[in-house]
C-alpha cells in the first residue's frame, strides 16, 4: 500500500542504484529541462524513504526529472526550495519493477500529433516558433519544419499519422510547400518501388524547378533570378544549395540569356566560325551526331621538358636494373612507389593540350556550356563547322554562290548571324515539328506509307536510326525466356513471311533515298511491311497478367484455330508437368480405362506416349481422338475455357461424364499431386 504524492524538496531527493535507466540522451535531456523550466514537473516521481535520514527520499522512477530540476536550480532557473510531487512507495521490493513499468511502457510521440499541437499553440496562444522553441528546448528551426510538416497534403500528412510512411518520407515531401504537387505525386507513386525512395520523391516534386546548387542558378544568380520574378521554395529540411528555385522556365530563359551573351563573346574574342550556347553541363548526343571533330596540332615538348623526360626514363632503367640483378631482393615498397610517381610524371609531361591553328578556329564551331561552378566555359572539343548551302548547290547555273549570300566558304555577305540559344532551337524545332504533324495527320495515306517506313527501316539497320528523327518503333521486345527457340509451325511460318519481304529498298545509304525507294513498292510489299512490323512488338505475357486480356482479345478477333497450329508435345509440356497431371489428362480425355493402360508408365515414356495421343497417332475411340487433337492447356487458349463451347460437350448441350472429370482435372490438380522429380505442376507450367 503507497502513500499518497507529496511534495519534496529537490534538495532532499537523489536518484536510487534501482532506477533501471542507466543511459540517456542529451538532447533529449536539455529539451526536458526547458519544459519543466516553462511548466514545471507535469508528472509525479516515485521513490522510497532512506533509512535513518528523516524527509530524504531515493527516487526509483523519474531520475530524469530529477536531474532536469538540479540543473535548473544550478543554473539558476528554479529556486532552491523547488518542490517536486513524489509518489512514496510502501514496499521496497517493488521499486525495481515499478521503475521498469515506468520506463519500459513509454510510448513516443506521433510525430504527426506534435506537429499538429505545435500549429496549435500558436494559433491559440499566439506564440512565435521561436517561444516554442524556447519552452521545449529546440531549435527555432526544428519548429520551423515540424510546422512545416503540419500543412502538408492531406493524403500524405495521414500516411504519417497511420504509420504508412517515414518520418524521412514525409520531410521529402515537405521539400515543397505546393501541396497539389505533393498529392499528385503521392497518388503517382502510390504502392510503387519508388514510394520509400527520399530522393526519388525530391526528384518527382523538383520536376520543372531547379536547386540552388545547379549550375543554372549558379550561373544567374539569386538576385537577378528574383528580381525576374522568380519564387523560391526554401527547404526547412537542407541547406540552402538544396532550396528549390520553382520558376523553371524564368532560371531557363536568364540562363540562356546570360550564356548566349558569354558565348558571342567569346566568339568574338576566339575568332570561331560558329559558337553554339547549350546551357546545361555537357552536350547533348543529338547535338554533336554526324559533325567532325577538329583535332589539333600538339605543341613540342620544351627543352626543359624532353630533358626531364630523358632522365626519368634512365632513372626507371636504373631501377629496373637493380631489381632483376641476381643479388638483389626485386622492387622493394621504395621502389614501386618512386616508379608510379616517375611515370605519373612523365605521363603528365606527354599529355599535353592539342593547339589550334588560327585557321582551324576560324573553322571551328565550338560549344560553349555551364560548369559545374556555373561559370561559362567552351567545351573541350571542337567541330569542323557546317557549311550551309542552298538548293541550287549542284545545279548548273552561273556563279558560285547561292541565293542566300554565302560563299559557302565561312564567310557571308551579309551580317552575321545571331547566336541562337539551346532553347530557342529547341522551341523553332518544336514549332517546325507542329506544323509537320498536322499535314501528316491530314493525309492518312501519307502517315501510312511514312509510319510502316520508319518502323521498317529502324527494325532492319543494325545501328542506330537518329536519322529518322521520329519516336515511332516497332522494337522486339526482349524474350521473356532466354535462348528461347519453339520450333512450332508459328516459328516456321514467321520465317517465312520475313523470308519473302521486299528488301530492295534497305541498302540505300540516305535515309531519303531508302524511303524514296520503299514509296516505290508496290501496295502489297508495303502492306507486308507494316504487318511485320506491328507483329514483331507483341510482348509474351503469361494467362492472368497484366496485358494478356487485350492479347487474347485481338486472337479471338482473328478467330485464331490454337489446336491446327499447336500441338502439346514431350519438349515443350508433358516433360515440364508431374507424372499424375499427365495421367489426368489422360482420363479426361479417354477415361479410367485409359489412365490405367499408361499407368505403369515411367515418366519418360509417358511424355513420349502423351505427344502422341494428343497429336492424333495412336490408335485410340474417335471420340477420344476427336477429344485429345482439340486439349490446349489454358495457358495456349484466346478464348477462356469458360467462355466457349467444348468439344466434350454433347448435342443436346449437357456435358458428358468424361467432360466432368475434364473440367476437374483440366488444368486444376490439387496440392500434394506433384512428384519428387523437380518438375512443375500442370497448373504452374500453364
Amino acid at each position: 500500500m503507497s502513500q499518497p504524492i507529496i511534495l519534496v524538496p529537490a534538495s532532499k531527493l537523489a536518484k536510487s542504484p534501482s532506477n533501471v535507466r542507466k543511459a540517456s540522451d542529451a538532447e533529449a535531456d536539455a529539451q526536458l529541462e526547458a519544459s519543466i523550466v516553462a511548466h514545471g514537473v507535469l508528472q509525479n516521481l516515485i521513490g522510497l524513504p532512506v533509512a535513518r535520514k528523516k524527509g530524504q527520499y531515493r527516487i526509483t522512477a523519474g531520475g530524469r526529472r530529477l536531474d532536469a530540476v538540479h540543473r535548473a536550480i544550478e543554473k539558476g532557473e528554479l529556486p532552491a526550495d523547488y518542490e517536486l510531487p513524489v509518489k512514496v512507495l510502501a514496499d521496497a521490493n517493488d521499486a525495481v519493477e515499478i521503475s521498469l513499468s515506468e520506463n519500459f511502457f513509454k510510448l513516443a510521440m506521433n510525430p504527426a500529433d506534435a506537429c499538429r499541437a505545435f500549429q496549435d499553440i500558436i494559433e491559440t496562444e499566439n506564440k512565435t516558433p521561436a517561444d516554442i522553441a524556447k519552452r521545449f528546448g529546440l531549435t527555432e528551426r526544428f519548429v520551423l519544419g515540424r510546422l512545416r510538416l503540419a500543412n502538408l497534403a492531406e493524403p500524405v500528412f495521414e500516411a504519417l499519422r497511420e504509420g504508412a510512411i517515414t518520418l524521412d518520407i514525409a520531410m521529402a515531401y515537405a521539400s515543397t510547400s505546393d501541396t497539389a504537387r505533393q498529392a499528385s505525386v503521392f497518388e503517382q507513386l502510390g504502392q510503387g518501388y519508388y514510394r520509400a525512395n527520399v530522393g526519388e520523391i525530391r526528384r518527382q516534386l523538383a520536376s520543372g524547378g531547379y536547386r540552388g546548387s545547379d549550375p543554372k542558378a549558379l550561373l544567374v544568380g539569386r538576385e537577378v533570378y528574383i528580381a525576374a520574378g522568380g519564387r523560391i521554395d526554401a527547404d526547412l529540411f537542407s541547406d540552402d544549395a538544396s532550396e528549390m528555385w520553382i520558376d523553371g522556365d524564368i532560371l531557363d530563359h536568364l540562363a540562356e540569356e546570360q550564356l548566349a551573351a558569354a558565348a558571342e563573346a567569346i566568339r568574338e574574342r576566339e575568332g570561331y566560325a560558329q559558337i553554339r550556347p547549350v546551357a546545361a553541363s555537357h552536350i547533348p548526343y543529338t547535338e554533336t551526331y554526324g559533325l567532325r571533330q577538329v583535332q589539333g596540332d600538339l605543341p613540342p615538348l620544351t627543352d626543359e621538358e624532353e630533358a626531364r623526360c630523358e632522365a626519368i626514363q634512365v632513372e626507371l632503367e636504373a631501377i629496373e636494373e637493380a631489381a632483376s640483378d641476381e643479388n638483389g631482393e626485386g622492387y622493394t615498397e621504395d621502389d614501386e612507389a618512386r616508379v608510379q610517381a616517375l611515370e605519373a610524371e612523365y605521363d603528365a609531361i606527354q599529355s599535353r593540350t592539342p593547339v589550334l591553328t588560327d585557321e582551324q578556329k576560324a573553322s571551328a564551331l565550338a560549344y560553349v556550356v555551364i560548369g559545374r561552378d556555373g561559370q561559362p566555359r567552351i567545351h573541350e572539343q571542337l567541330y569542323v563547322a557546317p557549311v550551309e548551302t542552298s538548293e541550287h548547290d549542284g545545279d548548273d547555273g552561273e556563279g558560285d554562290e547561292g541565293d542566300d549570300g554565302l560563299d559557302h566558304s565561312g564567310e557571308s555577305d551579309g551580317p552575321a548571324k545571331p547566336v541562337v540559344s539551346q532553347r530557342l532551337a529547341d522551341e523553332l524545332a518544336m514549332m517546325k515539328s507542329e506544323l509537320l504533324s498536322v499535314h501528316v495527320a491530314s493525309d492518312p495515306r501519307f502517315a501510312l506509307d511514312v509510319g510502316t517506313f520508319i518502323m521498317a527501316d529502324a527494325a532492319t539497320r543494325h545501328y542506330g536510326s537518329m536519322d529518322l528523327a521520329s519516336e515511332l518503333r516497332a522494337r522486339s521486345p526482349s524474350p521473356r525466356v532466354a535462348n528461347f527457340e519453339s520450333g512450332t509451325l508459328a516459328a516456321a511460318e514467321w520465317a517465312k513471311l520475313d523470308g519473302a519481304l521486299d528488301r530492295s529498298w534497305i541498302d540505300h545509304d540516305d535515309v531519303r533515298d531508302r524511303y524514296d525507294a520503299f514509296c516505290a513498292l508496290s501496295d502489297e510489299a508495303r502492306a507486308a511491311w507494316l504487318g511485320w512490323a506491328v507483329a514483331r512488338t507483341f510482348d509474351a505475357v503469361p494467362a492472368g497478367r497484366t496485358g494478356s486480356a487485350f492479347i487474347d482479345h485481338l486472337g479471338s478477333k482473328l478467330t485464331i484455330d490454337v489446336a491446327a497450329w499447336w500441338r502439346p508435345s514431350a519438349k515443350n509440356y508433358f516433360d515440364r508437368i508431374t507424372k499424375p497431371a499427365i495421367l489426368d489428362l489422360f482420363e479426361a480425355v479417354g477415361g479410367v480405362e485409359l489412365r490405367h493402360r499408361y499407368g505403369a508408365s515411367k515418366k519418360h515414356d509417358l511424355a513420349a506416349s502423351a505427344e502422341k495421343l494428343f497429336a492424333g497417332d495412336i490408335l485410340v475411340e474417335a471420340e477420344t481422338k476427336e477429344r485429345a487433337m482439340s486439349w490446349l492447356p489454358d495457358a495456349m487458349r484466346f478464348v477462356p475455357v469458360d467462355d466457349t463451347a467444348r468439344s466434350m460437350i454433347d448435342s443436346e448441350g449437357e456435358q458428358t461424364e468424361e467432360g466432368d472429370a475434364a473440367a476437374e482435372t483440366d488444368l486444376g490438380i490439387e496440392p500434394g499431386d506433384h512428384e519428387d522429380d523437380g518438375t512443375e505442376s500442370l497448373a504452374a507450367a500453364a
